[in-house]
């Protein structure tokens, strides 16, 4: 069953050929043994993030009969902080790592756009608009001027708005809040008043805990459980405006990948998107339940209002403008996504959101 799936793999990878009966063993045998090291920003403990990290490596040993080997460095470790990942890539310092590029936005706003970005494209756009619309191309691009190369590996889907210990009703309720939050949302949120921190996952319990944080957002039900938010917060807010899709990449050095075989290229990007499409998996058959549980224990789930969305959906286009003015990449990464997500909206609200609307109409009556 092993050699099978193996050769199934390289074929989706584009490396058997065309009809080709070669199988792996025989590709593997003319491939040279490579070791590389690939940290994460990942807490051991999430078997979604870090789980996703440790299943790429594992399709990549399989699909090479163990010739390309990659060791997952999970975050927390001391010498490699978990947000600075990038930065030992794009150094050379280990060969890869696992991210949310949007941790690298104080070096430029621009790596926010290989992540998510505040009112953007949800999760199914991001993958559209990576692979179809443009997307790859313009973040490898801007990649390269900081000797990386990325590969789309996963996505969170659509996140929650995070923790907080009290309800945040108006918002005069956000001045003066301390609050985790991550990448670039940290800049349009602080225009109303609230104090930003961003800390790894590995951190956050003991922030809030300790009051460092009045409020902090990690991912969604299943990850924040994980992390025993529910234990340190009451209040549950929906949804996370500022990542309707969270893009996750493998990033290499790009030395490192324009060394590579083609062979070796091929395999890494279809164990990438087999990693993406799993990561996605998970989270929606994950999230549900942990809900549930989050919800049984005593959590109070409560929506943003819209007049709290109205405003963070203007300081964010305030935002826009000002990086567009100042940082060229900034602006063409943003042309495209906006210009992306308006023919998405145009085309979903059509098909995908009246069938679910609809069906979620049903789930509410309870006649599903």
């Amino acid at each position: 069953m092993a050699s099978i799936d193996r050769r199934r793999f390289l074929k989706s990878a584009g490396v058997a050929g065309a009809g080709s009966a070669i199988a792996a063993p025989a590709i593997a045998q003319g491939s040279p043994e490579i070791r590389w090291r690939m940290p994460t920003s990942w807490p051991k403990a999430l078997d979604t993030l870090q789980g996703g990290a440790d299943y790429f490596v594992k399709l990549v040993a399989e699909a090479t009969d163990g010739k390309f080997q990659i060791r997952t460095i999970a975050g927390g470790d001391a010498q490699i902080p978990a947000l600075e990942v990038t930065d030992a890539v794009s150094r050379g310092t280990v060969e890869a790592c696992h991210t949310a590029p949007y941790y690298m936005y104080a070096t430029d706003p621009t790596f926010a756009f290989g992540c998510a970005v505040p009112f953007g494209l949800n999760g199914r756009m991001q993958n559209s608009w990576w692979l179809d619309g443009g997307g790859e191309a313009l973040m490898n691009a801007f990649y390269a001027k900081y000797n990386i190369y990325g590969l789309l590996a996963g996505n969170t889907m659509a996140q929650m708005g995070g923790w907080f210990r009290k309800e945040i009703n108006t918002i005069d309720d956000l001045k003066g809040l301390k609050m985790r939050i991550g990448g670039f949302a940290a800049a349009v949120i602080s225009k109303l008043g609230v104090t930003t921190q961003q800390l790894p996952g590995t951190d956050i319990y003991q922030a809030l805990e300790k009051g460092t944080v009045d409020a902090a957002e990690w991912v969604g039900p299943h990850d924040d459980e994980k992390l025993g938010l529910q234990k340190v917060a009451k209040f549950y807010y929906y949804p996370g405006w500022w990542e309707g899709g969270a893009m996750i990449h493998v990033q290499i050095n790009k030395e490192k990948w324009e060394a590579l075989p083609k062979t070796y290229k091929a395999i890494l990007r279809a164990a990438a998107a087999q990693a993406h499409n799993q990561m996605v998996g998970r989270y929606d058959a994950l999230n549900p339940v942990a809900l549930k549980k989050l919800l049984a224990s005593g959590t109070q789930l409560r929506p943003f209002s819209e007049s709290i969305l109205d405003a963070c959906f203007k300081a964010a286009n305030e935002v826009y403008l000002d990086f567009s003015a100042k940082n060229e990449d900034f602006k063409k990464h943003w042309e495209s996504i906006k210009a992306f997500r308006a023919d998405q909206y145009l085309w979903l609200q059509l098909a995908d959101h009246t069938y679910d609307n609809y069906m979620m109409i049903q789930q509410r009556k309870k006649t599903l």
